[in-house]
């Protein structure tokens, strides 16, 4: 059993002034950074741990009243750790339930970090959709999926990876690619997030360039235990 808790760090929309969800990370529970605990995550304890953070964040995001504020919540998963997705997503469905946790604000999102079995990972994104969740691709742009994964399954949402982020106010090429891809995912109607925005430069950059949903210690850092409330983000930009 790996003992952990949960920090939250919100993805604001700047065009209304308002914040669109909070990603659930993964914290020790003094506080300490994710790998304090992910370090001791291995293929024995995987789907244990998986299965307690989902059933962690929801928790934990109905207390600080997540829900009521019509923001969404995001949560990580391990599609290595799912064996079966109607089974494996039986414990996250009765405890949103449970706790009174709207389907349709809770978003689980996978990173391409690890070779994955596609198929695998279409069923489980098409059960979780079809039970009324919403779907994310994150740190798109830097996995092993990226767009043949897209063209077989348009998530809700894709979350840029920040090492296309970092810098981007002076690298013409990022700017190109990151603009494309805006582009695309708004033809395609995806929601697309902008992560790892860590300066007013990038920030100010990617708004120009159309960027809308901004995720990032520009903004904001992660709140341990605790939401970050809108008007502590710097909504305008010196």
């Amino acid at each position: 059993d790996v003992p952990f808790s949960m920090a939250f760090q919100p993805i604001v929309d700047m065009a209304s002034g308002s914040i669109f969800a909070h990603e659930a990370l993964v914290r020790g529970i003094d506080g300490s950074g994710a790998f304090s605990v992910l370090g001791k995550v291995d293929q024995g304890n995987r789907y244990a741990f998986d299965q307690q953070c989902r059933v962690k964040a929801i928790k934990m995001a109905t207390v600080l009243d997540l829900p009521s504020a019509g923001a969404l919540l995001s949560i990580n998963f391990m599609p290595n750790a799912v064996y079966e997705p109607r089974a494996c997503i039986r414990l996250t469905l009765e405890t949103a339930i449970q706790s009174g946790f709207p389907l349709d604000q809770i978003i689980f999102d996978f990173t391409e970090d690890e070779k994955l079995d596609t198929n695998h990972l279409l069923n489980i994104l098409r059960t979780y959709r079809d039970m009324g969740f919403k779907t994310a691709i994150d740190d798109f742009g830097a996995g092993y999926a990226g767009l043949g994964l897209l063209s077989k399954f348009q998530p809700d949402i894709v979350k840029l990876d920040m090492e296309l982020i970092r810098g981007i106010d002076s690298n013409q090429t990022k700017q190109k690619i990151v603009k494309a891809l805006l582009s695309m995912m708004t033809d395609m109607g995806i929601v697309t997030v902008c992560e790892g925005v860590e300066t007013n430069q990038e920030l100010a950059t990617l708004l120009d360039m159309g960027g809308r949903l901004i995720q990032g210690y520009a903004l904001a850092k992660p709140s341990f235990e605790q939401l970050v409330k809108i008007d502590e983000v710097p909504l305008s930009q010196p």
